[in-house]
């Protein structure tokens, strides 16, 4: 089994152990994985905001590259798969469109045919490789109450990703908890777990931002969760990195541990805390 990796811009720069940690991961689960090192921005859901084409035409040209490759292209960012698989999704659905796009891709010798699937790594490996086997590497069981975090762009909107997430239900997701069980763990069920983390109203607004991140760790903690886990490096950014700068706005005091999906996985793997990458968080994770 190979992947063709977009890393996407967080998880090579501000969020590395997601990458360290992925990497491993899929090493264990005896994954090939290519990092796609020539792909370009995704445009983080704000580019189209001032050129809609710009934005297809660079996402095409991301999926191209697997595409070359034969390959399925796997994300670990929830942004980064919206806006691939928004683009896929127009393409294939609009050869006028289509038509387009290739025409300029054209001048950087690439041609989209949307033979590539495009799709997270947490729905990634529960198709390709399955609870069952999952279960089967765990060393170190979880024994812990973790709350999951899918944040928006995983799930939502349910059209966009036209079953690369598996049909996951956007207001009733399971994939991460079906995850959290196999690795012997308590998934803590919760509202807050399919509602904005805060990040992009952070470019906006940082006081309704941090209230936000606020009321994702609140909720978490008051249904006795002692520890989250998030499949997006944007999302991980504000729960771990801003959770002094969200307990100013709720007085109170927050020292929750918040894993990448990949660590989690590792973790209960029994893999090492440093191949894992858990030296770089700021909210400290206790193993």
């Amino acid at each position: 089994m190979k992947y063709a990796l977009y890393t996407g811009c967080t998880a090579k720069e501000s969020t590395p152990e997601l990458l360290k940690s992925t990497l491993a991961v899929a090493k264990e689960l005896g994954i090939e994985i290519e990092i796609l090192n020539e792909a370009s921005c995704c445009g983080a859901s704000h580019l189209q905001d001032f050129d809609e084409f710009l934005s297809l035409v660079l996402n095409a040209r991301n999926i191209c590259l697997a595409e070359k490759r034969g390959l399925k292209l796997v994300t670990l960012c929830n942004t980064c798969q919206l806006m691939l698989e928004n683009t896929k999704q127009k393409l294939d659905s609009d050869e006028e469109l289509k038509a387009k796009v290739n025409e300029k891709l054209k001048e950087v010798g690439y041609t989209y045919t949307g033979s590539s699937k495009v799709q997270h790594f947490l729905y990634a490996i529960l198709e390709d490789v399955g609870l069952e086997e999952i279960s089967k590497h765990v060393k170190k069981p979880l024994n812990s109450k973790v709350a999951p975090f899918y944040g928006c762009h995983i799930i939502r909107p349910s059209k966009t990703h036209d079953g690369a997430n598996l049909n996951e239900n956007p207001y009733k997701p399971n994939a991460i908890e079906s995850l959290i069980k196999v690795l012997m763990g308590e998934a803590v069920e919760y509202e807050s777990k399919i509602k904005c983390c805060g990040f992009h109203v952070d470019l906006q607004n940082t006081p309704v931002s941090e209230k936000l991140t606020a009321n994702a760790l609140i909720d978490a903690s008051e249904h006795g969760a002692e520890m989250m886990v998030t499949p997006c490096p944007l999302c991980h950014l504000n729960l771990d990195v801003k959770q002094k700068a969200a307990a100013k706005h709720v007085n109170k005091e927050f020292n929750m541990p918040v894993l990448h999906l990949p660590q989690m996985i590792g973790l209960a793997f029994g893999i090492d805390a440093k191949d894992l990458g858990l030296n770089h968080h700021v909210t400290p994770v206790e193993v």
